[in-house]
């Protein structure tokens, strides 16, 4: 049950969302969609964050009482002098389903002490639970983040047991919860387990022991095997990875083993396989038919139309776009597309606008496309977006600001580009997670949680025997979790933040957020019920803008803005 209540009379654009994507989809056989491999704009999460500590990482859930602790860019990436370790983290994520207990209060690990604020900001707005209820109110198999968050409860009891470097040899859990797990479900919370252990001794520098823990998790875990299993290799791949960084010795990476190249790791591609995933999975759908809604509402009856899409892709959303401008009874004179390119990808950038060009004509729309090439998508000037009188302009940003985080200078300037053509909607669709800490186990546990939960969507909506899933989690979830794992510093070129810290960037250049309307809201709602697996996918307010998540971990993030002008 979604948290929005669907309005009588709802004002928004009925999309004949299905046409569009078949007429794309029918230039490919079926035998010929199912061995595509993945193509490198299928966005994945790769993230970083540049403000807040793992801590807040639940405080998504609580949208009511959101706090921010934004650390100073300049100083973001100093290691600070008590690196928390493990136990601290989990204590805090896994208190959705646990409340801390006083005797966790007594510790004094820095890491145990950084889980618990997890584990307690969770469970601000999710009922009291324990590792027990955990089970007994599971009706079928437990999800992936359910197996994670026992595994975290059972490593945190674990770390409250020992004793100047000994454990108690009391069973951390007790019997009774153990054995109203399944025999895999058991399995999988040990391995699990085994792979938390892994990354404290990781962090810990304490690489024999570690490996040791990785080999054990290899014996138990196999790439065909559950979600879980093979989260945790991609997982355990990083974590080796990061070992031989440290210690000096290279090792060839899961995508060398297999002769996979993720050859366009920022997406920028057009490959048709990526309509092949879109197809399969809610999240772009759902963040891409609300958005073009926040554009309708936006444009209203204005004849000439200038979309400018800072990072396009394959396109396919234009196509909703254009149908219903077409259904307006109000005729549009020209849709006008500027899409930015750089010297890389301006080939495919360029096929992209000659299908959409193509898909106009069968509509009898006028369109026209402009590429706009850079070295640099940042570095587009005022004079370059070619904005004639009398256009109404909306600017839509899907998945890549995060990418620019990293060069400041450069964004700003992007940003002020865009601020002197007065747009009237800006729409800003992307991941919403925390995992810039400074901090490895932090950024671990992030991303153990948020791609413990996007492993398991694509288990639901792709199957396990899915050839395009396998290629998906060994190509980009890998490279991913390789970025997020085993990179430190600069060597992170991708970074993700929250909805709490782009509210604080983008209110430099005076930016004011936007609420959606409820005909978005509905939109969103009618594309979920397109999905077999869709009441998983969960929405929810944060303040003026939506989250999308999969069994309530906040995945991504849609917002609308506006300039205001002094």
């Amino acid at each position: 049950m979604h948290p929005y209540s669907i309005p009588h009379e709802p004002h928004f654009l009925e999309f004949k969302s299905c046409e569009g994507y078949e007429q794309v989809y029918d230039q490919f056989s079926a035998q010929e969609m199912e061995n595509m491999a993945v193509d490198h704009d299928y966005e994945l999460p790769p993230l970083e964050n540049v403000n807040n500590t793992i801590d807040s990482y639940y405080n998504q859930f609580d949208v009511h009482q959101l706090s921010t602790k934004v650390q100073d860019s300049d100083i973001h990436d100093q290691i600070p002098s008590s690196v928390p370790e493990l136990d601290q983290l989990l204590n805090g994520i896994t208190n959705s389903r646990v409340k801390s207990k006083s005797v966790y209060q007594e510790l004094n690990y820095p890491a145990f002490l950084e889980l618990q604020s997890c584990h307690r900001r969770k469970s601000k707005c999710l009922p009291e639970a324990s590792s027990h209820k955990i089970v007994s109110e599971c009706a079928g198999k437990l999800s992936t983040v359910e197996i994670i968050e026992l595994a975290a409860e059972k490593f945190i009891k674990f770390s409250t047991q020992r004793v100047d470097g000994y454990t108690m040899g009391t069973h951390p859990y007790g019997l009774s919860a153990f054995t109203s797990l399944s025999i895999d479900e058991t399995r999988e919370v040990e391995l699990v387990f085994q792979l938390l252990t892994a990354a404290e001794k990781v962090d810990r520098k304490q690489f024999d022991i570690a490996s040791k823990f990785i080999t054990r998790c290899g014996w138990v875990a196999c790439d065909n095997g559950s979600s879980v299993e093979r989260l945790v290799l991609c997982l355990c791949e990083a974590l080796q990875k990061r070992i031989e960084k440290e210690i000096g010795i290279p090792v060839a990476t899961k995508l060398e083993k297999q002769g996979l190249e993720n050859e366009n790791p920022m997406g920028m591609g057009t490959n048709m396989t990526f309509l092949a995933a879109y197809q399969a999975l809610p999240f772009n759908q759902v963040l891409h038919f609300t958005g073009i809604q926040a554009i309708i509402d936006h444009i209203g009856t204005s004849k000439q139309v200038h979309l400018i899409d800072i990072h396009i892709r394959s396109g396919v959303q234009w196509t909703v776009m254009m149908q219903a401008l077409t259904d307006q009874t109000t005729r549009i004179e020209l849709l006008k597309l500027t899409a930015f390119a750089t010297t890389l990808d301006a080939q495919k950038v360029g096929e992209t606008g000659r299908r959409l060009e193509g898909f106009a004509t069968t509509l009898s729309l006028p369109f026209s496309f402009n590429m706009l090439v850079l070295s640099d998508i940042t570095e587009v000037e005022k004079e370059q977006f070619e904005v004639q009188e009398g256009e109404a302009v909306a600017v839509y940003c899907h998945m890549i600001l995060r990418t620019m985080i990293l060069r400041p200078t450069r964004f700003d300037h992007m940003m002020r580009a865009i601020k002197t053509i007065n747009p009237s909607i800006v729409v800003i669709a992307e991941v919403e997670a925390n995992h810039s800490s400074a901090s490895f186990v932090k950024r671990f546990i992030e991303g153990l949680f948020f791609y413990g939960a996007y492993f398991d969507c694509l288990e639901a909506c792709m199957g396990q025997d899915n050839t395009l899933r396998t290629v998906m989690e060994d190509v980009h979830f890998a490279d991913g979790i390789q970025n997020l794992v085993a990179a430190e510093g600069d060597k992170r070129m991708s970074r993700s933040v929250n909805m709490e810290t782009w509210r604080l960037f983008f209110a430099r250049f005076g930016m004011v957020e936007v609420k959606l309307s409820d005909s978005c809201l509905y939109q969103a709602q009618l594309i979920l019920q397109r999905f077999s697996f869709g009441s998983s996918c969960t929405l929810e307010n944060n303040g003026k803008c939506l989250i999308v998540g999969w069994k309530g971990t906040p995945l991504h993030s849609l917002s609308t803005w506006k300039f205001i002008y002094q």
